[in-house]
């Protein structure tokens, strides 16, 4: 059943003093690789509900709640953005505040692939499979159901209520506010950054736009807008995807090296499941305790 905000503790004016309050952290520039004090949450002066996962050896992963709702999924422009139109999420979710970290990767499955190193980088070159297997892994020690969220979740939790190109606006000038990224043509090999360095969306999500790309649950089809469900779609079919080396999962968000246009919360991607150095995650977790 759909639920508002307000079933949650978050009016409108909580919701909006947050994202005031995002916009007041400004751009703080780190160098890659560089282990530096994460920034407080703002989400819990906005009464946002959040919580934490516990990978041992002293780490930890925060989650935000992302409220149940509606909204404009899709834009005009791209065909397979297309026919924009209305979903319904009908069920809050935790998300990880930032994408996983290396410290945290490394925590709990004892290995490190990416290619750009550092412990609170985005964990990069992790298969798909891994990603998944990482989220099987974390729900057998919390009891609870972790996953990839899906296609829909994520441009949802992304926009975070706003209906502009990014959660910051439309203009390039505001996504290097809260996103890196290129501000025109793409760059190959751009590093990830540190998470968490520059500023949050409404939910206080960090790193939505650029740095990794973001493995989805979804497998792609440039058409599926046109059949997909009001509610909470994901396509797990396969052989649905138009891709041309054959089934590629959905990926979401930019990288650091993406042009702005890779970058828009609307914008569809999709690569082999083996992975890349440019492609990170970060996971869901439903909102209920694993049965």
């Amino acid at each position: 059943m759909y639920r508002s905000f307000r079933h949650y503790g978050l009016s409108l004016l909580s919701v909006a003093a947050l994202a005031l309050l995002s916009m007041a952290w400004g751009a703080v520039v780190k160098s890659p690789g560089t282990t530096e004090p994460l920034p407080p949450s703002a989400t819990q002066s906005a009464n946002i509900k959040t919580s934490t996962l516990d990978l041992g050896k002293g780490v930890k992963l925060e989650l935000v709640l992302v409220p149940a709702g509606k909204f404009m999924m899709g834009e005009k422009g791209s065909p397979e953005e297309m026919p924009v139109h209305e979903v319904t999420i009908s069920k809050a979710f935790f998300m990880g505040r930032f994408e996983v970290m290396q410290e945290q990767y490394e925590a709990l499955t004892g290995t490190n692939p990416s290619h750009f190193k550092g412990p609170q980088n985005p964990a990069d070159s992790v298969p798909w499979a891994k990603a998944r297997e990482f989220c099987k892994t974390l729900s057998d020690l919390s009891k609870k159901t972790v996953r990839l969220p899906t296609e829909a979740e994520w441009e949802y939790a992304c926009r975070a209520g706003t209906t502009t190109t990014y959660y910051s606006g439309n203009d390039v000038a505001s996504l290097k506010k809260v996103a890196w990224c290129q501000e025109k043509d793409a760059v190959a090999d751009a590093p990830s950054h540190p998470v968490g360095q520059l500023q949050p969306n409404a939910f206080g999500l960090y790193d939505m736009h650029g740095n990794v790309y973001e493995w989805c649950q979804d497998w792609f089809d440039a058409g599926f807008y046109a059949n997909s469900p009001k509610a909470d779609p994901v396509n797990r079919k396969e052989a649905n995807s138009t891709a041309s080396k054959g089934p590629e999962p959905v990926l979401r968000g930019g990288s650091a090296g993406s042009p702005p246009g890779k970058a828009r919360a609307a914008y569809r991607n999709h690569y082999s499941p083996i992975g890349k150095h440019t492609i990170g995650f970060r996971i869901v977790v439903e909102d209920d305790d694993k049965k």
